[in-house]
């Protein structure tokens, strides 16, 4: 009993409010930071999207008879291509902070034609990187037609709607954390400046702020840029000292700093241009692998878009932008058959997860680092020194990065009901076979060195090993699914799975946020409107 007159008594243990919008980012989509700190942070994105990039044709490359001088080619190229397609994505696609950068995903099917035999007439190793990279290429241009199918035609549209919260969870957690093994492992290889560059990272975006009450957030933004620095530098003495000269190659290879060749073999200047390897050479069995890579590819995006609109205070996607994002992939895709990159375009996870350590969502920092990827591809020296930073601290840099992309995808549970026995096992399944399912198809590859479908056709082994391989994948198909289907006419379902939350977005015109955060520039919308 409260006395006449007093205010009721509140109740301490409210569950905490349901927010369209992430609070407490610093700079949304459309708002942009002064200059100064918009070209560092850009420049922190560049540096973040590095490497992938120098992984894949660290991989590639020799396989395909290449050295030092044709993988800084392919390095630059794949930048010049990276810093097209992110201007493209930021401009015209879903206008998300996002990097398009080289994927994962086209490894496979890319490393099944640089061995293929048909190659094996070319005894000069030159000759036999450029008739492999043409046919790359040519799988490449074929496959870029999928996604802007899909995409332009606004069939992804379709499954856009039927998207709901409970589904997005399962993809968008798996998008970062099926990436684990580039996390901690990678980072083992050179423990002595792997773990440092870890601790070092938390201190500075986590710690550092709250001990010194920065206001601003500074130490958060610039957290990666330092930690790369002082991590470098160290590692760059224990080079110059001898602590790696005795070690074994695996271990000289991922602790030093002066091993990788591509500072001597890249040019002072070069602009890369299309087809410059060649022309393309067309397989019909190399095109439907790269196809399938290339839904994989669209898959990973897909949760990158999302995680990305998270933590640039955006509104989730209208299904319209998100298809008009991904036929803009397409395009990307076609670049990157076009200038010979050696691997298709996706949204990078990396960045995404770097919009949440700096709480920086701004689109202008991206269109920056974009900036920055188009230089120094050109200036491929410069690049090669930044490209030469050791991988074991970049995957220092990746177990924060993905870390966050994994918590973005956990915070759309506040849109379900987490009591319904419903949810809990599409969520936990779902989860569980995107785990489980990649897993096995991993180990078959590294054991027998092939997958487990054994059929007389590669190409189809490399369909079924590159879609089952992929955790987000396999996350997607099963939560999606059994969305679509578990108790679909009970009255329940709708809310358990937070449709309800997401309805007014289902449509670009239903909510007034959608045109701030999505619409196109220069008053586009009206010759290309967005349903």
């Amino acid at each position: 009993m409260t006395a006449a007159g007093a205010p009721p008594k509140i109740n301490e243990f409210q569950p905490f409010p349901v927010k369209d919008q992430l609070p407490g980012v610093d700079f949304c989509v459309s708002s942009s930071p002064p200059w100064a700190e918009a070209v560092l942070l850009g420049f922190q994105h560049y540096m973040v999207m590095l490497g992938t990039t120098v992984i894949i044709a660290t991989i590639l490359v020799p396989l395909m008879g290449g050295g030092n001088v044709e993988k800084a080619e392919v390095i630059n190229t794949s930048l010049f291509v990276a810093g097209i397609n992110t201007l493209l994505q930021t401009l015209f696609g879903t206008r998300l902070p996002v990097v398009m950068g080289a994927s994962r995903s086209f490894i496979i099917p890319a490393i099944s034609i640089a061995i293929s035999t048909r190659f094996n007439s070319n005894i000069d190793p030159h000759q036999r990187f450029e008739r492999s990279m043409r046919a790359i290429q040519g799988a490449l241009l074929m496959a870029s037609l999928f996604p802007m199918i899909i995409g332009f035609f606004g069939f992804f549209r379709i499954f856009g709607r039927y998207l709901s919260p409970l589904a997005a969870i399962p993809l968008v957690t798996l998008t970062g954390l099926g990436l684990y093994a580039l996390g901690f492992p990678q980072l083992a290889k050179c423990i002595e400046i792997g773990l440092p560059a870890l601790i070092v990272l938390v201190l500075l975006s986590q710690y550092l702020p709250h001990l010194l009450k920065s206001k601003r957030g500074i130490f958060e933004r610039v957290a990666v840029l330092g930690t790369i620095a002082i991590v470098w530098g160290y590692a760059e003495i224990l080079t110059a000292a001898g602590a790696y000269d005795n070690r074994s190659p695996n271990t000289q290879l991922s602790c030093r700093t002066d091993r990788s060749g591509l500072i001597s073999a890249a040019p002072w200047i070069r602009i890369p241009y299309p087809f410059q390897w060649g022309s393309p050479s067309f397989n019909a069995g190399d095109a439907f692998a790269m196809m399938a890579a290339s839904l994989v590819a669209i898959v990973e995006s897909t949760g990158t878009f999302i995680a990305a609109s998270r933590y640039g205070s955006a509104t989730p996607m209208p299904p319209s932008v998100l298809s008009r994002g991904i036929g803009w992939q397409g395009i990307g895709i076609l670049l990157d058959g076009a200038f010979g990159t050696g691997s298709g375009t996706t949204a990078s996870v990396e960045n995404a997860g770097l919009l949440g350590l700096t709480r920086s969502g701004s689109r202008r920092v991206v269109q920056i680092a974009a900036g920055f990827m188009l230089f120094f591809s050109v200036l491929g020296k410069f690049g090669a020194v930044l490209a030469s930073i050791p991988f074991p601290i970049v995957a220092a840099l990746y177990c924060v990065l993905f870390a966050y992309v994994v918590s973005a995808g956990l915070s759309f549970l506040q849109f379900c009901n987490l009591n319904s026995f419903r949810t809990k096992f599409i969520i936990g399944f779902s989860l569980f076979m995107g785990l489980s399912v990649p897993q096995y198809f991993n180990e078959y590859l590294l054991i027998s060195g092939r997958g487990p479908v054994h059929s007389g056709s590669t190409s189809f082994n490399d369909i079924v090993q590159v879609i089952f391989s992929s955790p987000a994948t396999v996350a997607i198909l099963v939560a999606f699914f059994l969305d679509c289907t578990h108790s679909r006419g009970h009255s329940a379902t709708r809310q358990d799975s937070g449709r309800h939350w997401w309805v007014k977005f289902r449509y670009f015109d239903k909510d007034t946020r959608s045109e701030e955060f999505y619409s196109l520039p220069m008053n586009l919308n009206r010759f290309f409107p967005s349903f």
